[in-house]
């Protein structure tokens, strides 16, 4: 073959392997606890999973693998991601008790005052504050709930005073100690172990948002509901994690990253916690058709409640202090992000 010949060769299969890199099609490995009926599947995951897709001409495509089917526990969800077993996850990262203390702010008694906004400035707090704590994964988001309240089987709780001797479900480590403030005895457990242990007995009840209690069936194992009235504060709440193995966004294309990118965000936390809040009403509505009995505390009492819980923020304050943080200026932060 002639020089010419040659090189001319050559630079058309260059182009063709460019070409064909270009072209090239990720699947993403997306993984959660939940089942495929809850919001997070449903509202959240597919619809930015089938986003990406369009946007960037099917190149890029989620399979999704909901209720832990790739194995594991969801404790254990935030490592499958940055070890690169999975490529995504959904997750809890306070189902690790103590690993991210920076943003249990967010998780302290009575911080949220409105999910969508909340879930926005807890993008650009955790953007200012936390990225130490997420080394390894790139966040696409952070988010949280409609507010957890009080799901009982056998007894209303409508005082402090009802507390004493209930065995209740605490989603985080600021949540156990929020419950034991009150006068409960908390039991720590990841989402989906908590029906089981409502049916067995094993606890009185939980705390969760509405949202989820169709998706688990908490409306058929819990008979009683307490809440606090329209425009309170959140009795407390949880911060979720979306995010992605840091390794693999850098291996993608440039123009894929840009994608990535472009729905990664203060916008889309945001949106994440109003598909929450807006899926809040169905899972009340789903209690009410079984005739359960629904309580709304009154403010003097939900002030009480306030006040027994309010040395859970001093103690995270002096606690985040201690390990070389400005643990006041975290709390305020979080506060006015939150609210």
């Amino acid at each position: 073959m002639k020089t010419s010949s040659r090189r001319l060769f050559l630079a058309i299969a260059s182009c063709s392997f460019a070409g064909a890199a270009f072209a090239q099609t990720v699947t993403l490995k997306v993984h959660h606890f939940l089942p495929p009926a809850s919001t997070a599947h449903r509202n959240f995951i597919v619809p930015w999973c089938d986003k990406i897709a369009k946007e960037s001409a099917g190149r890029l495509k989620c399979q999704i693998y909901p209720a832990m089917q790739m194995g594991g526990a969801p404790q254990q969800l935030y490592d499958q991601v940055k070890d690169g077993v999975v490529d995504m996850v959904w997750t809890v990262p306070s189902y690790q008790a103590g690993r991210f203390p920076v943003i249990e702010a967010f998780e302290l008694p009575f911080m949220v005052q409105d999910s969508e906004r909340a879930s926005r400035g807890l993008w650009h707090y955790a953007a200012r504050n936390a990225t130490a704590e997420f080394k390894g994964v790139k966040p696409i988001l952070f988010h949280v709930h409609d507010g957890s309240l009080m799901h009982t089987t056998k007894k209303q709780i409508k005082t402090l005073e009802d507390f004493k001797g209930l065995k209740l479900r605490a989603p985080t480590r600021q949540g156990s100690k929020m419950l034991a403030a009150l006068g409960a005895t908390p039991v720590p457990m990841p989402l989906p172990q908590a029906a089981e242990a409502l049916s067995k007995g094993v606890i009185d009840g939980v705390m969760i948002p509405w949202e989820v209690v169709p998706a688990v069936k908490f409306d058929e194992v819990t008979k009683f509901h307490t809440e606090a009235a329209p425009g309170e504060p959140q009795m407390s709440n949880t911060v979720f994690l979306f995010a992605m193995n840091s390794a693999k966004y850098d291996s993608l294309p440039a123009d894929l990253k840009k994608i990535i990118d472009a729905n990664t965000g203060a916008d889309q936390s945001a949106w994440v916690g109003k598909v929450f809040v807006d899926d809040a009403l169905p899972g009340k509505k789903s209690a009410e058709a079984r005739k359960n009995t629904f309580y709304t505390l009154p403010a003097a009492e939900l002030k009480r409640w306030e006040a027994a819980t309010a040395s859970v923020a001093e103690e995270w304050v002096k606690d985040m202090t201690s390990k070389g943080f400005d643990g006041k200026r975290l709390y305020e932060e979080a506060k006015a992000a939150s609210k």
